[in-house]
């Protein structure tokens, strides 16, 4: 079964959540322009084809750690994460995406990320 998370859970996760976050947009952004000099330029200063399996690597891992933790991984160029949770019975995603400074915001589970609503106070 799927892990639902309470707001204080999913909360206390977010420290971790950001972490691993700030690591795969550097990551992200490595591998971005490792990819294009290389295609563009058939060489890069931050190497070649093995630094970038070497970078496609630390990205996968990243990305298992969330499906690991129960943590719902929608995006990654943004970054887009949801919690699944249940606010006043109705099963919603609690929504954080990359830039944002705290996890304030849920969706009803069928409706995404366009039925994004406030956390209630």
């Amino acid at each position: 079964m799927d892990r639902i998370f309470s707001l204080d859970e999913a909360r206390s996760l977010m420290p971790e959540v950001v972490a691993r976050v700030t690591d795969l947009v550097a990551l992200r952004a490595d591998l971005a322009e490792l990819s294009y000099d290389l295609e563009n330029a058939g060489g890069s200063p931050l190497g070649g084809i093995p630094e970038g399996k070497a970078l496609e690597a630390r990205i996968g891992e990243i990305l298992l750690w969330f499906g690991d933790h129960g943590v719902e991984l929608k995006g990654v160029a943004p970054v887009l994460v949801d919690f699944p949770a249940v606010l006043d019975g109705v099963s919603v995603r609690l929504c954080w995406i990359e830039g944002e400074k705290d996890l304030g915001w849920y969706h009803r589970t069928e409706l995404g990320f366009p039925g994004r609503r406030p956390l209630p106070r």
